[in-house]
């Protein structure tokens, strides 16, 4: 299924761009962000296990169990602290 996955802050800058259109085999947000590890680089670490990344579907703060549907925007970025 195709999904748009968006990054923000410093998640934009390690994967190199701020948007992209996937075509992916994940069903959940975690797969997806697997499917991302998998892919090696800069962003692979931005996005690896352990790391504080909060996910957002269509807009709305999700868990990584939260299923994807076709056509769904997926949303990376770390976690914001405000004052």
């Amino acid at each position: 299924m195709k999904v748009t996955v968006r990054y923000f802050a410093s998640m934009r800058e390690a994967m190199g761009t701020g948007t992209e259109l996937l075509d992916t085999q994940a069903t959940t947000l975690a797969a997806l962000r697997a499917e991302l590890v998998a892919r090696g680089g800069a962003g692979a670490d931005a996005l690896a296990p352990g790391r504080a990344v909060r996910m957002a579907l269509d807009q709305v703060m999700c868990p990584e169990s939260t299923l994807l549907t076709a056509g769904c925007e997926v949303a990376f970025f770390p976690p914001v602290t405000g004052g």
